[in-house]
């Protein structure tokens, strides 16, 4: 009889537990998406387009300080694991909140390039995929760690093929580029959501609890970001 209300009071430790660390996964999440959102709208909203891009009546190329928000955010990447094994959570958050600004000064050219009203369209489709799949991945009973090899090896046949693409300008390339992309990024939310789940531990300390919740968020960022771009390359309407 003790021995199952410990095991009860135990269960519903790690099951309030575990809501914590999701809710705090998914607001650090959240938290990135309007910051980069906020600071593309500066840049497009101030003088810092200046500083960021060169604006000629061929289009818009991208400056010194624009080359250097571009390249930063990849270093952050590389960066955050790192940060993450050696540093205090402190740390790591103002890594992932600079990632997040950053991007925000490099996809401030899209909201010139597509309208108002797509973008609003693509990112309310993308928030609904992303919810479902996410949902998907963190309630089902279905392992799908087999999955991440394969999802790793599509990435990297995604990243070269955009790179080939470069050369062949090929439209109906880049079309089945986009379709592919919101395949392997759907797929990606609902196994990174269930990853995310799998490594919580009701027996880690807050320092470490709060370190995982960031590097989950910023999968998930990644995730709904990569979803959103490939979606919006083909729903998208361009001004």
């Amino acid at each position: 009889m003790q021995n199952d209300t410990f095991s009860s009071i135990k269960s519903t430790t790690i099951d309030e537990g575990l809501r914590s660390y999701m809710l705090k996964v998914y607001n650090f999440m959240a938290g990135g998406l309007c910051l980069t959102a906020l600071a593309a709208w500066i840049v497009l909203n101030t003088p810092l387009l200046n500083a960021f891009y060169s604006i000629t009546p061929q289009g818009m190329t991208l400056s010194g300080f624009g080359w250097l928000a571009l390249i930063a955010p990849i270093v952050l990447v590389f960066a955050f694991g790192w940060v993450v094994n050696s540093g205090t959570p402190s740390q790591v958050k103002l890594l992932f909140w600079s990632y997040a600004a950053l991007n925000g000064i490099g996809f401030a050219p899209i909201f010139l390039l597509y309208t108002q009203a797509s973008l609003v369209r693509v990112f309310l489709i993308t928030a609904g995929a992303f919810g479902a799949l996410s949902l998907y991945g963190y309630t089902t009973k279905k392992d799908l760690s087999g999955m991440g090899s394969f999802l790793i090896m599509g990435l990297f046949g995604l990243i070269i093929a955009s790179i080939v693409n470069i050369f062949l300008k090929s439209s109906g390339f880049d079309w089945a580029l986009s379709i592919i992309g919101v395949g392997l990024f759907s797929a990606f939310t609902a196994y990174d959501s269930q990853m995310i789940r799998s490594f919580y531990s009701f027996a880690d300390s807050s320092d470490i609890a709060t370190k995982k919740a960031l590097t989950g968020a910023l999968k998930l960022y990644l995730d709904f970001i990569n979803l959103f771009l490939y979606l919006l390359r083909f729903l998208g309407d361009r001004r």
